[in-house]
Order: C-alpha cells, then sequence, then structure tokens
C-alpha cells in the first residue's frame, strides 16, 4: 500500500486510538484538553481525508511551535469588530483549529437571525486542511466559504513575476445537498509548500513544471523552492497561470484585506489569516429550491459519460467521503514516515505509537 503523499508504503492504524494518542501528546505540549482534541481531529480528519501534506505529518512541527513560542496556548481571540452578521476577530497566533471551531459556533449562534454570517481572523495560527471543517456545516444544510492565507510568508509568484509573493491561498467550499455534499478545498498555486518540502526531503522531483527558480527558468525540482530563490507558479502554470493569480489576489483581499491585517504590516513568524462566510439558503430562494437545484448538479455530474481511462466522473469530496469511511473500517493509512516522527513523543508521555491493524 502506497501513502496518499507517494513517500513511501503506509501501514494502517486505527483512527480512534490514533486520535487519542494525538489529542495527549498536544494536551502534554500544553494544550487544553479542548483544543488539544480539536486540533488532534483536524490533522487526522486530513490524512483520512487524503490531505496527507496536512495531516499528523505536521504535528511535530506544531509541537516545535509551541516549544518555542510561535503558537500561543494563553488567552483567547481578540474582538476587533462585531456587526452582528459581521465579524473580525484577532487570532492571537492561536491554534488555527480552535479558531476556526469557534468562528463556525458563532456562525450557527447568529445565521437564523442574519442569514448570512462573516467572520475574519487575522493572524492566527496554522490551519489544517480547510475541507476538514466543511462538514460540520453542510450537514446543516448551510453554505460555507472558507479560505486563508499567510500574511508572513510567500512562495507563489504572481503570473508573469519571479519572486514569491502569496502563500498557496486555500480557498474552500462546502455545498449541500439532498445526498452527500460537494467539499471543494483548492489552492491559488500548483502545489503547496509543504508537498514541496516532503519531496525535496525524499529527493523526488514535481511530476511537472511546477516551479521557477530565481531567474525565473520553469523547473521540476522541488529544491530550487527550498533554496529561497524560487517559487511555486500558479494553478494553470505557464499557460494558465493567470487564472491562480487571480485567485490568489481574491483569497488575499478576503483573509487580510477584510481582516485589516495583512502583508503591509511585515508580520513574522507563523500567521494565518481567515475568511469563513455562511449562507442560510433559507434566506435566500428557500432551503427546498437550493438543495433541489444543487442535487440536480450533482446527480448530472456523475451521471455525465466519463471520457476514456475515466471510471467515473466524480464530484468534489467524493473521493475524500470514500477515504474516510475506508479510514473508519479498516484504518488510517500513515507513512512510516509520520509514525516514526510520532513516537519519541509518545514515549515521552510514557506511551507508544498504536500498533499497526
Amino acid at each position: 500500500m502506497q501513502s496518499e503523499g507517494g513517500l513511501g508504503p503506509a501501514a494502517r492504524y486505527d483512527v480512534e486510538a490514533v486520535r487519542g494518542l494525538v489529542a495527549r501528546l498536544f494536551a502534554a505540549s500544553g494544550m487544553t484538553k479542548t483544543v488539544a482534541r480539536e486540533v488532534a481531529d483536524c490533522l487526522l480528519t486530513a490524512d483520512m481525508m487524503g490531505h496527507s501534506t496536512h495531516g499528523l505529518a505536521i504535528a511535530p512541527w506544531y509541537f516545535e511551535e509551541i516549544r518555542c513560542g510561535g503558537m500561543n496556548l494563553e488567552g483567547s481571540y481578540e474582538v476587533r469588530s462585531d456587526r452582528g452578521a459581521c465579524v473580525a476577530w484577532n487570532g492571537r497566533r492561536l491554534p488555527g483549529a480552535w479558531l476556526i471551531n469557534r468562528a463556525i459556533d458563532l456562525a450557527l449562534e447568529r445565521i437564523a437571525d442574519h442569514g448570512v454570517v462573516t467572520v475574519t481572523i487575522a493572524d492566527g495560527h496554522h490551519t489544517g486542511a480547510l475541507a476538514t471543517y466543511l462538514p460540520r456545516l453542510t450537514e446543516r444544510g448551510l453554505l460555507v466559504q472558507l479560505a486563508c492565507s499567510g500574511p508572513a510568508s510567500g512562495g507563489v509568484a504572481p503570473f508573469g513575476g519571479t519572486r514569491g509573493i502569496f502563500t498557496p491561498n486555500p480557498l474552500s467550499a462546502g455545498i449541500p445537498g439532498r445526498g452527500d455534499p460537494i467539499l471543494l478545498d483548492i489552492s491559488c498555486s500548483i502545489t503547496t509548500i509543504k508537498r514541496s518540502t516532503q519531496l525535496a526531503e525524499a529527493g523526488r522531483l514535481y511530476p511537472g513544471v511546477w516551479a521557477l527558480d530565481a531567474e525565473g527558468n520553469p523547473s521540476d525540482d522541488p529544491q530550487v523552492l527550498m533554496s529561497g530563490g524560487g517559487s511555486l507558479l500558479p494553478v494553470g502554470g505557464l499557460d494558465h497561470g493567470h487564472k491562480g493569480y487571480a485567485m490568489a489576489l481574491l483569497v488575499e483581499a478576503l483573509t487580510q484585506g477584510l481582516s485589516g491585517v495583512g502583508r503591509k504590516d511585515k508580520l513574522t513568524g507563523i500567521a494565518m489569516n481567515t475568511f469563513l462566510q455562511v449562507m442560510d439558503p433559507a434566506a435566500f430562494g428557500g432551503s427546498d429550491a437550493f438543495l433541489d437545484e444543487t442535487t440536480w448538479l450533482i446527480d448530472a455530474c456523475h451521471a455525465n459519460p466519463p471520457r476514456p481511462g475515466v471510471d467515473a466522473v466524480r464530484v468534489p469530496g467524493d473521493r475524500a467521503r470514500v477515504r474516510v469511511e475506508d479510514a473508519r473500517a479498516a484504518g488510517v493509512a500513515l507513512d512510516p514516515v509520520i509514525v516514526a516522527a510520532l513516537e519519541p513523543y509518545a514515549q515521552r508521555i510514557g506511551e507508544t505509537f498504536p500498533p499497526s491493524v
């Protein structure tokens, strides 16, 4: 069995055993049990969905951020503005998973009164994979947009440029239907910084021309990014990269412009800005009409004749749902590198990583 990251053979592990251990590791690092559980769930769910670059592979990095003070574990967010349906927080470098879950809590409290609730979070810590948060809202019949960016770092050059300005700036959305929802999670760059790091450490190349070196020459070598002089190409690459570039600009405006804190402030360290918007279809054309339309669309896509070499047409979220169901039934697949990296932390609290199943 190959890991989703494609870096080595993966073994399977009981989901609840892993979830419990990782939550205890974060609690031992100083998080409250609630925060530890939410951060562990975010990372583990990413692995279950197939977003391995943002799964348990980054847990050791989180531990290091806590150790060096980059991730704040004290206090709460600062409310900068609150107009009922429009809210702005400063996240104070608190764990991103905890901040986003609190923003979702607030949206759920207010959505019946306002129909649309929007929350921006400036200067939080890393959020993990955005897709992991969407089902909590789609299962309630709510439409959601969730985006984030890192105003203290770059790596993705504007189309036609050679210097990284943006982060991959993921934009996600959850679209409910009468059956399974559409769950999309896409970035403005062809790949991510985390994936590039994994490939570089493994001595592997990108599958295609995904980066530029410092002089702007196309490259399939992730080392050009790790060297500090290269940059990732936006989605669309050398041919249609203006589309990914435009998306990056939109996410910058939503996450940084609306939050009031961004690249102009010259932040350092790990800073993440988040945009959350939750919409109740009942406040517009009606929930039934909305679900009729989205269900028709999902069904039409699924029924579309596949091209040669394609088994069936999927909608975003189909593959993640199957993977989650498979992980629950047969165990979550984890690269041996991930297990080896977490084992020393488990030993520090007198435990060992759960055996493979």
